[in-house]
């Protein structure tokens, strides 16, 4: 690997004006609606809506392209596409969101534009559900010894496919143990809880080199949880990383100029999304909502020109490569 380079977050340099974050007022109303959104998840991960749900839910918004973008699967893709048929306007992208860690550092990442046939891809994917289900059982015994008693049953009933934290925190809240799944997280589920159980997951190195292996482009998803985010940066910057959420909903303008900034001094594709999962909370954001600033057009071209050329250029023995090393998380 090339010497890591050091990212610096503190730029304060003002960004031109074609890249001014604040709402644009296209219709005399002061605000231009996101056309973008490429971070939305299905029941096939985490997410409370089914792909046709989903799809159904963003096609009736200001929304033209959207990528579902589930935790280590792509079993919601088929679904998305046949009811995304019906709104010949938007543009569905299939990807899918892959966790890794290296140290006390977690990194979500973003790969879009998978070809959900690719040798290799549903084996791998499928170890790392596989993973999630026993760290997931791991944490209801845990809960359990610490005098929370929650139905392991029920957990799965609530998931109703894929089986993560947060249909325990879900279980937890309805069981009257918390307040709300947020509640839950904070207090015991929470990368620091009580009764976190860990998971093998990829190192995010691994996990850009995997993305790439598999024909994606590779973006770091919402990089305010990542600790040490300079120095992960820098060296996924090295390892090819392809871009960065810059535009979320829960950025204010100081934050998105910052990332944008980031994103534009390291030649990396600014984008973003809601990160949606239906979940209710009350801070959620609703994809399409008319007060957040969606990513441009112009990364979508982007990412796809860099999904071929990840496509074009591997090699039989790039997967087995890129499935390398493992941590636990």
């Amino acid at each position: 690997m090339a010497a890591t380079t050091t990212i610096v977050m503190n730029m304060e340099s003002p960004l031109s004006p074609s890249h001014q974050d604040g709402p644009q007022d296209r219709d005399g109303t002061g605000v231009r609606p996101p056309v973008v959104d490429l971070h939305l998840h299905t029941t096939a991960s985490d997410g409370q809506l089914t792909p046709t749900e989903l799809i159904e839910l963003v096609a009736k918004t200001s929304l033209r392209t959207v990528a579902i973008t589930d935790h280590d699967s792509t079993e919601g893709v088929v679904e998305a596409q046949a009811a995304a048929v019906a709104y010949p306007d938007l543009v569905l992208i299939p990807g899918i969101e892959l966790g890794t860690e290296d140290g006390d550092s977690e990194a979500h990442l973003l790969g879009h534009f998978v070809d959900i046939e690719t040798p290799g891809l549903q084996a791998y994917l499928a170890e790392l559900r596989e993973g999630r289900v026993k760290a997931a059982r791991g944490t209801v015994e845990r809960l359990h010894e610490l005098g929370i008693d929650i139905d392991w049953e029920r957990v799965l009933e609530i998931a109703n496919g894929a089986v993560g934290r947060p249909h325990i925190a879900r279980a937890m809240a309805e069981a009257g143990y918390v307040k709300n799944p947020q509640d839950a997280f904070q207090r015991y589920l929470g990368s620091s809880g009580s009764a976190r159980v860990k998971r093998p997951k990829p190192t995010p190195a691994d996990g850009v080199r995997f993305l790439h292996s598999m024909g994606m482009s590779a973006t770091l998803a919402h990089p305010q949880t990542v600790k040490g985010l300079p120095r992960v940066l820098g060296f996924l910057v090295d390892e090819g990383l392809d871009g960065v959420e810059v535009f979320a909903p829960k950025y204010g303008t100081n934050d998105r100029e910052r990332r944008l900034e980031v994103a534009v001094r390291n030649g990396l594709i600014p984008v973003g999304g809601s990160d949606y999962h239906a979940w209710g909370a009350a801070n959620e954001i609703v994809p399409g909502d008319p007060n957040t600033v969606g990513p441009p057009p112009e990364s979508v071209d982007a990412l796809r020109s860099a999904a071929d050329r990840w496509k074009a250029s591997r090699t039989p023995t790039d997967v087995a490569t890129a499935r390398g090393g493992s941590g636990t998380g």
